[in-house]
């Protein structure tokens, strides 16, 4: 166990962005995780998984920590699932990967979501008509005051829209250190959201498998959002809002071709880049900062932007928006 000085964050986030951490380590159990946060003592705290949802403005004070506790292993089974308990630092995609090839299905819509298992929880992470809590049994997570190994189950999450109380409640609280997925032994397709039927008509996909669903996921998002290790982004970097029915039908009047899905029986969810994309955001740079050219909702740094100068470009393409349709975009990154 290393703790390193002014260290460079610019390997550690997708955004690609060169700012310097006063203390960095990582840690890949919980006896180091221990260590490293008696040593932290009261040192402000930034814990990183893959670096995929976050936007680093500045210098970073205190201590960053990696999480690297790797692993998959068979937490239990019924007649119906498999129990998957992984550590919170594994990517992602890999342990999509590693259900699909043992076929566990339930996180084949997931596919080719850039960062970590840990991260998933704390934002919901969903794509393609499917989220995170749909797969999700329970997690373990350090309570950082408390110094000690906490079980949260589904409920005690409060999954929302890309939200959990990780985010809120209990933010800065706790550090994510395994998660518990079930998963299913027969498949439940889910095929009905965003392009995948078309791309698996287009494939000559007859039979529908989860690997045949992933596949098509997957060559989706290659072909609309750019690759991190080309250009910096984090994906996608605002939330869908939701509205009221009410206030979209008084849109689709001005706006007939605004494009929304509907959340229950009073809300519609509106598609975020169609309204920053209308609001002529769509290929914008200004410098290193831009929009990007095919998916108005990823924010990127072309080479050496820096944070802040992200964070403005979103600043305005919030207000423009605003101005322009009267809906309030939220950001699904996180600001440091």
């Amino acid at each position: 166990m290393q703790i390193q000085q002014q260290l460079s964050l610019k390997p550690y986030n997708s955004f690609g962005l060169d700012v310097l951490a006063e203390n960095f380590a990582a840690f890949s159990n919980l006896n180091e995780l221990e260590e490293l946060l008696t040593v932290a003592e009261q040192q402000p705290l930034l814990i990183l998984g893959g670096g995929s949802n976050i936007l680093l403005t500045k210098p970073v004070d205190g201590l960053v920590l990696k999480n690297e506790i790797n692993g998959i292993e068979k937490a239990g089974e019924d007649e119906e699932h498999i129990y998957l308990r992984v550590g919170a630092g594994e990517n992602w995609h890999r342990f999509v990967l590693y259900c699909i090839s043992h076929r566990y299905a339930g996180a084949e819509n997931l596919s080719l979501i850039p960062g970590n298992v840990g991260a998933g929880p704390m934002q919901n992470i969903g794509a393609y008509g499917v989220e995170l809590k749909d797969i999700f049994h329970s997690l373990e997570a350090w309570h950082i005051g408390d110094n000690k190994l906490v079980t949260f189950s589904k409920e005690d999450c409060a999954f929302g829209y890309r939200e959990s109380v990780f985010k809120n409640k209990y933010r800065g609280q706790f550090i994510i250190t395994s998660v518990t997925f079930k998963l299913n032994k027969k498949p439940v397709y889910h095929v009905e959201y965003g392009a995948i039927t078309q791309e698996l008509e287009k494939e000559g996909v007859t039979e529908l498998s989860i690997a045949a669903i992933s596949e098509a996921v997957i060559r989706i998002r290659r072909s609309k959002l750019p690759d991190p290790a080309v250009i910096g982004n984090a994906g996608s970097f605002f939330k869908n809002p939701e509205i009221s029915i009410e206030q979209f039908e008084q849109l689709k009047k001005a706006f007939p071709a605004i494009v929304g899905y509907p959340v229950g029986t009073e809300h519609i969810k509106v598609a975020a880049g169609w309204l920053i994309e209308q609001a002529g955001w769509k290929g914008y740079r200004q410098g290193d900062a831009g929009c990007h050219e095919k998916q108005a909702l990823v924010l990127v740094n072309y080479g050496n932007a820096s944070g802040e100068q992200i964070y403005l470009l979103s600043e305005k393409i919030i207000h423009s928006v605003n101005d322009k349709f009267g809906i309030s975009l939220q950001r699904e990154v996180n600001i440091v």
